[in-house]
């Protein structure tokens, strides 16, 4: 039976505009986005430096993060409703600095992948805060407007971030990335530090003890509706992660794109952030769950052609990028919307919901983006039948959601 936990609405409680706070929030989850998007271009380059031999083992930099960041949410999200939310930011602000500093100057491959998975660590505060504030001041389709447009913001990071780096390799070496990663995270600690406000009242804070956390959790992976949407959105991120495991083989080893490849991908991401301004644009009109749902029958028939073509021949670059940015139109109402979705109906557990749905989208969609990127062969298909079959799983999450009715203009009863 699905239990549905009421929110404080604080709504214009806030003591900064709007804009900034959308800003700030889309800053957090952009620190996460930059840990992994400006190290692409350098990947050939840690892999020869430190030593390692098959090419897709050097995707594991990557895949270390995400590990990190997925089983870290478990930990803040239950520490940041009891002691709020800024304490539990500024300690995973901390580690994060600390880890890409001490990363600069790891001796060997493994070192280098603990200190990703402690870095991925210390960013899960900064995923779980930046959706449990939203959580605190917004509700139902305004939460998923505002969740747009901080996805807009954030998927600036991934247009310029991979340039970055190629920058940074063209007059140093790649042990300069992790420091730019460092200054950046010490940017965004400051701005949160200056003006970050405090959205957990403290009538709302729940006991850090064995019972409440088993409790919690308890509750929200028993809600139908919040876990099935969880595991449509764990889907759908594990598809993308997959494409940026294999991204830089793709681009660079299959279409032979060389130097230009932070162009083509920052033009992918931009293609990702203007489908997200446009759902915000729309979700108030249309809901949630139509735009969603349709969003992903549209993501399945882009995906189930780009399969079909992928194995009929060898595909050129334009029609790749065809593929690919035309499956990326619908999935900026995928994110967003599942994540409001999931949210919706676990108001006052906003830290450990945003924890257990942070972990299933970065630690169990980490496995899955890494076993798509593994099955990596030299050609595009293994990327194409991956995000087939995640829209498959992601609409049978769906059907269980909503007992097999679709389109639905409001929310449901629970």
């Amino acid at each position: 039976m699905d239990k549905q936990v009421e929110a404080p609405q604080q709504t214009g409680s806030l003591p900064i505009p709007r804009w900034e706070f959308i800003a700030l929030c889309a800053a957090l989850m952009a620190l996460n986005s930059l840990a992994i998007d400006i190290m692409l271009p350098a990947l050939q380059q840690i892999g020869a430096s430190l030593g390692v031999i098959n090419e897709n083992h050097r995707q594991y930099v990557i895949t270390a993060y995400i590990l990190g960041f997925g089983g870290g949410q478990l930990f803040f999200g239950p520490i940041s409703d009891r002691f709020g939310r800024r304490p539990p930011l500024v300690a995973g602000l901390i580690i994060y600095v600390l880890a890409a500093g001490a990363a600069a100057i790891a001796p060997s491959f493994a070192t280098l992948l603990l200190l990703r998975m402690v870095q991925g660590i210390g960013a899960a505060a900064t995923r779980v805060i930046a959706v449990s504030i939203v959580r605190d001041t917004f509700d139902g389709r305004r939460m998923a407007e505002v969740m747009s447009l901080i996805f807009m913001v954030f998927m600036a990071i991934p247009v310029v971030a991979p340039a970055i780096g190629q920058f940074i390799m063209l007059f140093a070496s790649w042990h300069w990335i992790f420091i730019t990663m460092a200054a950046g995270a010490l940017i965004v600690s400051a701005w949160s530090l200056l003006r970050l406000p405090e959205t957990l009242h403290p009538e709302y804070r729940r006991p850090l003890t064995a019972a409440s956390i088993v409790g919690g959790f308890r509750i929200v992976l028993t809600n139908r509706i919040a876990l099935c949407y969880a595991f449509a959105s764990t889907f759908i991120f594990g598809a993308m992660f997959g494409f940026i495991a294999s991204a830089q083989q793709i681009y660079v080893d299959v279409f032979n794109v060389g130097e230009m490849f932070p162009v083509i991908f920052a033009g992918v991401a931009a293609v990702l952030a203007f489908s997200n301004y446009l759902n915000s644009r729309l979700v108030g009109r249309f809901g949630m769950r139509r735009l969603s749902q349709s969003a992903l029958l549209l993501f399945l028939v882009i995906s189930l052609a780009w399969l079909l073509v992928s194995l009929e021949m060898k595909m050129p670059l334009w029609l790749f990028m065809a593929f690919f940015a035309g499956a990326m139109v619908p999935f900026g109402a995928l994110g967003a919307n599942f994540n409001a979705l999931a949210m919706e109906p676990l108001g006052q557990l906003a830290g450990t919901a945003s924890s257990i749905l942070g972990f299933m989208q970065t630690f169990l969609g980490g496995i899955l983006g890494t076993l798509i990127g593994q099955a990596f062969n030299g050609t595009v298909t293994p990327l194409a039948a991956g995000f087939c079959s995640v829209s498959v799983a992601a609409l049978l999450m769906i059907f269980i959601a909503e007992h097999g009715k679709m389109f639905q203009p409001q929310n449901p009863p629970v």
